[in-house]
C-alpha cells in the first residue's frame, strides 16, 4: 500500500516538531534518548480509514492495521520466526486438548486498559461476538479476514471461564499450529465496558462501529491497551499518535509518532531529502538519486508474503472477460507473458525473487516447497500465443480473437509509483506480443482496493495494487483467506473444489511430515492452476511499498525491531537522538 508528506500541515503551528529529533533529551538513568517526533511516510495516496480492531473487508489494509496494532494488543503475538511470543501476547499460555478441538487460554496480567481496568475474558468473548456478527448475511459491513482461521464456520463456541480464562471450541479436529496462527491471532480485544452499547442488538452495534470506524478521535477509542493512543488527524494529511503512559510493556520514549499522507513516491523522496520524513522508503525508480540522502540509512527487507495480479473470474466482469479468464489456458498464456526476471533486473536493480506460487523463497521459511524453483509457466510470449491459437484464438489486427470476442481488457492499478507504472507498461508491451490488448487505468490505492471485490464484480476486469499480500492475519500460509471459494480476500472469485480440499487438508492435525506434505500439495496446485497471476516478490520498504527502507540517521531501532512475520511497527522501541 502507499503514503505522503507535508510538514507545515502535519504539525500546524508547531511545525518545527516535524523534524525528527525536535525536543529530544537524554534519559541518563536509562542510557537512552527520550522525546522527539518520528514522521513515517505512508504509501502514496494511502489514507488510513478504519481504526476499529475488527477489520471490515474494505478496511482490511496495511495502512489501517499498522496503526491499530500500536493502539491495541493482539491476543496472540508472533515473533520474527513465526512462533508465539507470550511476552507480547495477551495470553500467558494456551492448553490444547489431544484432538485439537479445545483451546484454553489464560490471560496475562501484564497488560491493562489505559483507564486502569483489567483486560478480561469477557472482552475477548465480546470481540469474538462482533467478528461473528460481521460474517452474517445481513451485516452492515463484512468482516475482512472471513474464511481465514476457520472463521466463523469452524468455531463452535467462545466462552469465558471466570475473568482470566477463555475457552474456544472447534467443530472438528484441527492442526493446532494452523488454528493458533490463523484463528486465535485474529482477535485484537476491545474493552467491552466501552464498546458494548447494544448488548441485545448486534446489528446496531455493527452500525455504531461503522459510523465511528474512521473517527479515531472519538471517545470510544480513548481506552486502549497498546503502546500508543490516538491524538489527532487531518484526512489525507496526517495521523498523530502519542505514547500511552499506562502501557504494560516497553513504554515508548519518543514524543509523537506521525503517519503522513503522500501524494506520490516523488513527494515522499523530497520529504526524506529535506528531513520532514524520518522513516520512509526509496522507490526503485529513484535508485540513482540515493546519493541525495546522505542523512539517511538504506536497507532492504523481505516480508513473509507474495505478489500477484488478480483476474476477475466472475461472469459479471465487464465484456464477458470473467468467462475468458476462467479458462486455465488463458491464465497460463497470461502468466507466460509476465517477465519476472526482467522486472527484477530492470526495474528493481536485481533485488527481488521470481515466484510461481503462494510462498516465495525469501524470506527463508520452513513452509516453502523447493520443488517449485522450476517455474511451470516461465516467461515465453511465443509459447503463450501458440497456446491461445491451439484453443481457437486467431490474430486479427494484432489482437487475439475468438468467435468475435477480442482478448482485450483493462488493468486497474494503483497510482503514485513511477516504478509500478513502468511495470504495468512492461506487462502491456509483453502481453501485446501474445496478441493480448491491455488498457491501463490508474487510481489511488484506496479506490483500487475498494473496487476490486466480488461485490463490485461488474466494475473491473483485472487488478494490480502493487503491495502484494503479506501473511497477516493468516500467518500459517494455507491460502484459506485467499483462494477458498467465497473467502474474504478471494477478490477474483476463484472457485476450485480441488483447491478447497487441499486447503482444508492443511488445517488437519497430523505429524510434521504429513503437515508439510499437505502444504506442498497446496503450493504445487496453486502454481499450476493459477488462482491469480504470480508476480515477483520484491523487497518491501516501510509502508509496504516495493523498494528499499530509509530512515534518518538520528532515528534508531527501526531495522533492529523489524518483524518479517507481522510487519507491524514496534515504534515503542524506536528512539531519536540529537
Amino acid at each position: 500500500m502507499n503514503r505522503k508528506a507535508a510538514i507545515a500541515v502535519v504539525v500546524g503551528a508547531a511545525s518545527a516538531l516535524a523534524l525528527a529529533g525536535a525536543g529530544t533529551g537524554v534519559n541518563a538513568a536509562h542510557g537512552r534518548t527520550t522525546g522527539g517526533v518520528v514522521v513515517v511516510a505512508e504509501a502514496p495516496q494511502a489514507a488510513p480509514d478504519w481504526f476499529f480492531p475488527v477489520l471490515s473487508s474494505t478496511g482490511y489494509a496495511s495502512y489501517n492495521t499498522e496503526i491499530i496494532f500500536l493502539m491495541y494488543r493482539p491476543l496472540i503475538y508472533l515473533s520474527p520466526t513465526n512462533q508465539v511470543d507470550y511476552g507480547r501476547s495477551l495470553v500467558s499460555k494456551i492448553a490444547v486438548n489431544p484432538s485439537g478441538t479445545v483451546y484454553t487460554m489464560t490471560l496475562s496480567h501484564k497488560y491493562r486498559w489505559s483507564n486502569g481496568k483489567p483486560i478480561t475474558a469477557q472482552d475477548v468473548v465480546f470481540t469474538w461476538q462482533i467478528i461473528k456478527a460481521a460474517t452474517l448475511p445481513n451485516a452492515p459491513w463484512t468482516y475482512g479476514p472471513a474464511g481465514s482461521g476457520g472463521v466463523p464456520t469452524d468455531w463452535s463456541s467462545v466462552t469465558a471461564k471466570g475473568t482470566d480464562t477463555v475457552v474456544v471450541k472447534l467443530k472438528k479436529p484441527a492442526n493446532p499450529q494452523w488454528f493458533i496462527h490463523n484463528g486465535l491471532s485474529q482477535i485484537y480485544p476491545v474493552p467491552k465496558a466501552v464498546w458494548n452499547k447494544y448488548p441485545k442488538n448486534p446489528l446496531r452495534e455493527l452500525n455504531l462501529i461503522k459510523s465511528v470506524a474512521n473517527s479515531p478521535t472519538n471517545p470510544l477509542y480513548h481506552v486502549v491497551d497498546g503502546p500508543f493512543r490516538f491524538q489527532s488527524m487531518a484526512s489525507n494529511q496526517y495521523w498523530d499518535l502519542v505514547p500511552n503512559p499506562a502501557f504494560g510493556g516497553h513504554k515508548a520514549s519518543i514524543q509523537k509518532l506521525v503517519f503522513q499522507y503522500e501524494t506520490s513516491s516523488s513527494s515522499e523522496f523530497v520529504g526524506l531529502r529535506n528531513g520532514t520524513v524520518s522513516v520512509g522508503y526509496l522507490p526503485p525508480s529513484m535508485w540513482g538519486s540515493r546519493k541525495d540522502l546522505p542523512k539517511d540509512v538504506m536497507s532492504s527487507t523481505y516480508l513473509f508474503g507474495m505478489n500477484y495480479m488478480v483476474p476477475n473470474l466472475s461472469p459479471k466482469a465487464p465484456g464477458g472477460m470473467g468467462r475468458v479468464f476462467s479458462n486455465l489456458y488463458v491464465r497460463q498464456a497470461l502468466q507466460m507473458g509476465i517477465d519476472e526476471p526482467g522486472i527484477v533486473h530492470s526495474l528493481y536493480h536485481g533485488a527481488g525473487v521470481v515466484t510461481d506460487g503462494p510462498i516465495p523463497p525469501k524470506p527463508k521459511t520452513p513452509f516453502y516447497d523447493p520443488s517449485l524453483s522450476k517455474m511451470p509457466y516461465a516467461f515465453n510470449p511465443s509459447r503463450g500465443k501458440k497456446l491461445l491459437e491451439a484453443h481457437g484464438w486467431r490474430d486479427v489486427g494484432g489482437v487475439m480473437t475468438k468467435n468475435g470476442h477480442k482478448l482485450a481488457f483493462t488493468l486497474l492499478y494503483s497510482s503514485g509509483s513511477n516504478t509500478e507504472t513502468s511495470m504495468v507498461q512492461l506487462l502491456k508491451s509483453d502481453w501485446a506480443r501474445e496478441g493480448i490488448d491491455v488498457t491501463l487505468q490508474s487510481e489511488p490505492i484506496s479506490l483500487v482496493l475498494g473496487t476490486a471485490s466480488q461485490a463490485n464484480a461488474s466494475k473491473w476486469q483485472m487488478v494490480y495494487w502493487g503491495g502484494g499480500w503479506t501473511y497477516q492475519l493468516d500467518y500459517y500460509p494455507t491460502g484459506g483467506d485467499l483462494f477458498k471459494s467465497g473467502a474474504g480476500e478471494n477478490m477474483g472469485g476463484y472457485n476450485s473444489p480441488v483447491m478447497n480440499r487441499l486447503i482444508e487438508a492443511t488445517y488437519a492435525p497430523g505429524t510434521s511430515a504429513q503437515i508439510q506434505s499437505r502444504m506442498n500439495a497446496y503450493q504445487e496446485y496453486a502454481a499450476h492452476n493459477l488462482p491469480v497471476l504470480w508476480m515477483p516478490w520484491l523487497p518491501m520498504g516501510y509502508a509496504r511499498v516495493s523498494g528499499f527502507n530509509e530512515h534518518a540517521t538520528n532515528v534508531h531501532g527501526t531495522a533492529r525491531t523489524f518483524n518479517p512475520t507481522t510487519d507491524k511497527p514496534l515504534a515503542n522501541y524506536w528512539t531519536v537522538s540529537n
